[in-house]
């Protein structure tokens, strides 16, 4: 295997990859629990629940297989201007190969396209190499939640201005 990946549009054969990679990764850091993403109904669904207006999702592929995968989406219970990057997630095969920090900029972009003005996340801790990507993006850290995504589990909150 090589370190080239491509980054596409979720396409509908993708969610059962997706789910399983969502469902492979969040326990490998604690968040499996009630209050964190693994538990949201669009998992098993990510293309139709990203298909709707301001929305992207992007998958990761490497040699034919999709690998990890990140999206954009109006932040629950948020401002207008503000989207959630969501469910960015990467089996161990997909790290360190410039793949977080390519999602991120494509995220990014996308969330720009959306006319989204400022971009949240949230996360836990122990996810030391993802909040790393975070502030190296440009994210920096908030004291509390915003908006409202059920995700009561997660305890480390990021926003950028885009």
């Amino acid at each position: 295997m090589t370190d080239t990946f491509l980054i596409r549009p979720i396409e509908p054969s993708d969610n059962v990859a997706m789910a399983a990679i969502i469902r492979s990764v969040m326990p490998e850091f604690g968040a499996d629990g009630p209050g964190f993403a693994i538990h949201d109904t669009e998992v098993d669904t990510m293309y139709q629940a990203y298909a709707q207006p301001r929305c992207s999702y992007f998958v990761v592929e490497r040699d034919g297989v999709v690998i990890g995968g990140g999206g954009v989406a109006p932040l629950e219970g948020g401002e207008r201007d503000v989207c959630e990057l969501r469910k960015m997630y990467f089996l161990p095969t997909a790290r360190g190969i410039g793949a977080g920090t390519a999602m991120m900029q494509r995220c990014l972009d996308a969330a720009r396209a959306h006319g989204f003005k400022r971009c949240y996340l949230e996360t836990l801790t122990g996810m030391d190499a993802a909040q790393a990507l975070y502030k190296r993006s440009g994210f920096t850290a908030l004291c509390s939640a915003m908006g409202g995504t059920g995700h009561h589990g997660c305890d480390r909150y990021f926003i950028r201005e885009l």
